[in-house]
């Protein structure tokens, strides 16, 4: 390889600026721990002892919601990028209560399955109730580390530090609020085709 293919891969690899490379980091980790956790839901589901139940009705309400928060944090980075930031601001706040009434839909789901005898762990628990407590728990607290997320862009948005041409962190919090969506998406059909 010529010297000068070496330097321009080495610049390349050097243009990822360390936060986003971070993001990214978090986000491969983040979906190899739920591939890890749909494979064991598979596999125990083969081993028998698996007592089926029809999903709450809330997980597609909580759908529903997640994806109008991905549209607003979308409309959100849109309108910060024509430095319209009066209605970042309120397309923020508006991600952050629909974030928020997900988290109290998801809290209303386990309810509602407990409701129906259906409870995590135990000797005589169902595992595959077990199985939706975790994978709606563990993406449930990775929605609240996105609601932290969201607290710091609104802090920055209300200071001015997010605008046409500091866009770092309104897109990092973009990108990762579409991964919980998408994230969201794949565990609510996979546990529907699934379950």
């Amino acid at each position: 390889m010529h010297p000068s293919e070496t330097l321009n891969n080495k610049q390349v690899a050097l243009n990822v600026h360390p936060l986003r490379f971070l993001l990214w980091l978090m986000i491969i980790s983040i979906t190899m721990m739920f591939a890890a956790f749909t494979s064991a839901y598979i596999v125990r589901r083969g081993e028998g002892n698996w007592l089926e139940f029809d999903m709450p009705a809330g997980m597609l309400i909580n759908t529903v919601i997640i994806l109008l928060s991905s549209a607003t944090i979308q409309w959100a980075w849109f309108s910060a990028r024509k430095d319209e930031i009066g209605r970042a601001k309120m397309l923020l706040v508006v991600t952050f209560a629909l974030g928020v009434a997900f988290l109290i839909g998801q809290y209303q789901v386990w309810g509602e399955l407990v409701q129906n005898k259906i409870f995590f762990g135990g000797a005589d628990s169902n595992p595959a109730g077990s199985f939706v407590y975790v994978l709606t728990g563990v993406h449930g607290f990775h929605l609240v580390t996105g609601l932290i997320f969201l607290t710091i862009l609104l802090v920055k948005a209300f200071r001015y530090k997010i605008h046409s041409r500091q866009m770092m962190a309104m897109t990092n919090g973009t990108i990762y609020w579409h991964f919980l969506g998408g994230l969201w998406l794949y565990l609510y059909l996979f546990l529907l085709l699934n379950h």
